[in-house]
């Protein structure tokens, strides 16, 4: 049983009771929000273990939201999984270039929704236990403190841009396939590869002018060089 806590944002209310009623079966605290503004609010008051956020919401849109968390470096690391009624890659897209970890398209299931839920936090639990630092020229990475910075200045990733800066890093200079780096990032059925573009390109203008560093090998993948 786990004592970790979700906040469910989700303004159909039956689907929100049934979803609570799950996640609290499988020992979740769960504190649930119907507006997007107030949501948001909560969350930046009191954050949780992870989000379970719905895109179309009174208030504030889910996007919004995702995108406002991951501006602060208090949430930005927190698991996101949206909520889309959509099943094209459309919201997909668009939820992973805000930030969102994970999708899953309405009606759910509460089983599919909760077998996610648990891998994300899951891989959030792993991801603090590395104490490793890699330092590239300019760049350093604290698996340990899951941080980033450029010469000495912090900079905010969502957590699959983290693992995937991270696992570049580790062999600098190596071309690492859009497979790899999805195994890599442990992403399930819902990461698939052209997705990675999307992460990396997020990751590059985070960087800056370190941004330079990761490099596409057009028909293979990606690296991230060393010799800059």
């Amino acid at each position: 049983m786990s004592t970790k806590e979700i906040a469910l944002v989700e303004d159909e209310t039956d689907l929100a009771d049934l979803l609570k009623h799950h996640l609290t079966r499988e020992g979740y605290r769960v504190r649930t929000f119907s507006d997007g503004r107030l949501a948001l609010a909560g969350i930046e008051r009191s954050a949780p273990d992870a989000i379970i956020l719905d895109l179309m919401l009174p208030g504030m849109d889910g996007l919004e939201i995702c995108r406002q968390l991951r501006r602060r470096p208090e949430t930005a690391g927190l698991p996101i999984l949206i909520l889309t009624a959509r099943g094209d890659d459309t919201d997909h897209v668009a939820g992973l270039e805000v930030g969102a970890d994970d999708y899953v398209t309405k009606p759910v299931s509460p089983r599919v929704l909760i077998a996610r839920m648990r891998a994300l936090l899951r891989r959030s639990t792993q991801e603090s236990e590395p104490t490793e630092i890699l330092t590239i020229g300019e760049l350093r990475i604290d698996s340990g403190r899951h941080e980033v910075a450029v010469s000495g200045k912090p900079v905010i990733l969502t957590h699959k841009e983290f693992l995937i800066l991270r696992f570049l890093a580790a062999r600098p200079g190596r071309v690492r396939s859009r497979a790899e780096i999805v195994d890599s990032i442990s992403g399930g059925p819902n990461v698939l590869e052209r997705t990675i573009d999307v992460h990396v390109a997020a990751i590059r203008r985070k960087l800056g002018k370190s941004g330079e560093r990761l490099e596409t090998v057009i028909g293979v993948g990606y690296r991230l060089r060393d010799d800059l």
